[in-house]
């Protein structure tokens, strides 16, 4: 029988435990999930890639069947090179639906093979975005009950450069 892996890409700066939430529940699901940091150089980020890649594999330690990884270009490419045709997007509210329908349907579009699977986090996390986690950390708030432990210690430990 033919395993069934999914990929759930994104920036993942820096992964909340609404990302860790939707991971949790895919790797249910699917007999394998490679959760995989888009590298988009364009764009400001809190943490590199390499940071955000090591902040999801400790936050992720111990689930077998779960991956880290990155990449950078086409995600259709990325899922081919993968050998799966499984995409796992997180919606938050509304707002979001009609962003990733469209990204959904651009894939569909590059790579007729392509599904992508919805998942809706658990009410507590339905507010939470790295861009909520990347604010409260500038004005130095407290971003524990949103973040694994290793983000909070590495977001002190940017601000005591």
């Amino acid at each position: 029988m033919k395993k069934r892996i999914a990929v759930y890409p994104g920036s993942f700066d820096p992964v909340t435990f609404g990302h860790l939430d939707i991971i949790g529940r895919a790797a249910k699901i699917f007999d394998h999930v490679i959760v995989s940091v888009f590298v988009h150089s364009g764009k400001k980020h809190l943490f590199s890639v390499e940071e955000r890649v090591e902040m999801l594999r400790r936050a992720l330690k111990g689930r077998k069947n779960v991956s880290v990884d990155c990449f950078e270009g086409l995600l259709v490419d990325y899922v081919k090179k993968k050998k799966t045709d499984v995409v796992i997007r997180g919606l938050r509210a509304i707002s979001d639906l009609e962003y990733e329908f469209q990204i959904a349907a651009v894939n569909r579009t590059l790579y007729r093979h392509i599904e992508t699977v919805f998942f809706m986090p658990r009410v507590r996390y339905s507010y939470l975005s790295s861009s909520v986690v990347r604010d409260i950390a500038h004005f130095k708030g407290d971003v524990s009950k949103l973040v694994p432990p290793c983000v909070v210690k590495a977001i002190k430990a940017g601000r005591d450069k």
